[in-house]
């Protein structure tokens, strides 16, 4: 078997997180950019998100397969105990167990900075087709994760809509 680490990202990672990501932009309704954002965007979205929140990458056999991170859920400060996630993972890197234990670091992470709530806003299809189905959403259900709400046809990509849903999973006690 061969030897899985999972590490802070850093923006020299970029390179190769961008990659992945390039794919879910150019080929799928899974992210709603329609265009790959630049290095430098994306070398920047790290650094930012690294300010507050964990963002994780996945090696395995010394190469990066993946990676998670969170992000806030809201502006205002009452939304500070929840937050929102997001992972990609290399197309040759899916259902083998590497998301589950990405997911599984990022949620121990939160736990720690106090996040009680965690969400996932996931594109979602009225019917499967060559762009979007719902391996994420099903994904996410394995993880504990409840469907919470549903947006209908708000994203717009290939010439055709897309659904979103929320997705919640309660990683902490809520003291009254």
């Amino acid at each position: 078997m061969s030897e899985v680490i999972i590490r802070e990202a850093r923006p020299e990672d970029a390179e190769r997180l961008l990659e992945i990501y390039a794919y879910y932009v150019e080929n799928t309704a899974i992210s709603f950019e329609y265009d790959v954002p630049a290095l430098s965007e994306f070398q920047e979205r790290i650094k930012n998100t690294l300010k507050h929140y964990p963002y994780l990458v996945i090696e395995r056999e010394g190469r990066i397969q993946g990676y998670a991170y969170a992000g806030a859920l809201g502006e205002r400060a009452a939304y500070s105990r929840s937050c929102e996630l997001s992972v990609y993972l290399d197309r040759s890197a899916r259902r083998c167990g590497l998301g589950r234990q990405l997911y599984r670091a990022l949620e121990d992470r939160l736990k720690e900075m106090g996040i009680l709530n965690m969400y996932a806003c996931i594109a979602y299809p009225d019917k499967e087709d060559e762009y979007l189905n719902s391996n994420s959403a099903d994904f996410h259900t394995h993880l504990g994760f409840t469907r919470v709400g549903k947006f209908h046809k708000c994203g717009f990509k290939f010439g055709r809509w897309y659904n979103i849903v929320w997705m919640e999973k309660i990683i902490g006690r809520h003291e009254e």
